[in-house]
């Protein structure tokens, strides 16, 4: 008896220790069984047994952050550096939808109609002859060039059948502040000499008739339908190539593709008017260099915004003709130009 006591003191005392070491673990977690610390070895085997799964954050989760993320890069780009907040364009998406692209386009020539209620042909025209001759003469010129020739020109040739007989020397004279002054000699001699062997010295009023005579193509065609006989067409200048492009309204580079995918986001009966508001805008505000993107009326609708200076301030130093308080481009604007502050242009030699 005196010899198993001190055995059965160590066996309590061991089992004591037990229990020191498994209450501490059930007291981190109330309720949970007593569970045994795995030695080393075993712990690395089960980590290298069960392959770890990497959390993968729900779609919802993914859509929301982005919709922040992208919140917060806008609000970050209308913040202005002294944190006042500046206009944004409203950029179309990268899979503009067909209809998507016709309802913008739609809107962008609705508030060009309103900026520009007075938009017309800046060249000086009283018949359907003047115009085809003018617009021939503003190849690689400016209107404002031709506006201020052709007062002499027809002052002293005043019908096709006076131009088809005239001293091509005389011409030149008056035609060279137009620069190419010999080439455009040739090209409206040769179209008014049409004029009187083919159609009895009148303008055609048909496309396909026009884009017979010398130095006449679809652009010259349309100015001429669209203006003398109220036949819509679709001008496409240097102007109008460069600002649809800019809207992303085409990609298309050839003048003939860019007039009929243009065509098809509008109705025809827009067609003329809405060449007027493009071109008008392209020689105002929407300059080929530096255009003026912080005083456009149609920045949020412009995917181009931001190309030129956004300084509303510096913006409006930019600005051309009417809109720069500066004299326009015709010698005798219509009355609406006028109206709407637009200046005539001076005359040729003038100040």
């Amino acid at each position: 008896m005196g010899e198993q006591a001190p055995a059965e003191a160590k066996k309590v005392k061991k089992a004591t220790k037990v229990e020191a070491v498994v209450k501490p673990a059930a007291a981190e977690e109330p309720g949970a069984k007593a569970v045994r610390k795995a030695t080393p070895k075993k712990a690395a085997a089960a980590k290298k047994a069960a392959p770890s799964k990497k959390a993968v954050p729900s779609k919802k989760a993914t859509v929301a952050a982005g919709s922040v993320a992208a919140g917060s890069a806008d609000a970050a780009a209308t913040e202005a550096p002294g944190g006042k907040a500046k206009a944004r364009a409203k950029k179309p998406p990268k899979a503009e939808s067909r209809t998507a692209l016709v309802r913008r386009a739609r809107r962008i020539n609705r508030e060009l109609a309103e900026v520009y209620p007075y938009a017309h042909p800046e060249l000086d025209f009283e018949s359907p002859f003047q115009l085809i001759v003018a617009t021939v003469l503003s190849a690689q010129t400016t209107d404002l060039r031709v506006n201020q020739t052709t007062p002499a020109l027809f002052a002293k040739y005043p019908t096709p059948e006076d131009l088809a007989a005239a001293n091509p020397e005389e011409v030149e004279e008056i035609l060279r502040p137009c620069g190419f002054f010999r080439a455009k000699t040739k090209s409206v001699m040769g179209l008014s000499k049409a004029l009187v062997e083919d159609f009895g010295g009148e303008v055609p009023g048909r496309l396909e008739d026009l884009v017979k005579l010398p130095g006449v193509g679809r652009k010259t065609a349309f100015v001429v339908l669209g203006n003398a006989f109220g036949r819509p067409g679709i001008t496409v200048d240097t102007h109008f190539q460069r600002l649809v492009r800019r809207w992303k309204w085409t990609e298309e580079t050839d003048p003939d593709k860019i007039e009929a995918a243009v065509g098809a986001l509008f109705p025809k009966s827009e067609w003329t008017m809405l060449s007027h508001h493009v071109i008008f805008h392209g020689r105002r505000i929407c300059h080929a260099r530096k255009p003026a993107c912080g005083a456009c009326p149609i920045a949020p609708l412009c995917p181009a915004y931001g190309e030129g200076e956004t300084d509303p301030e510096k913006a409006k130093k930019l600005l051309k003709y009417e809109k720069g308080g500066f004299p326009g481009q015709r010698l005798k604007p219509p009355q609406a130009y006028l109206d709407a502050g637009g200046i005539p242009a001076p005359p040729l030699g003038a100040g």
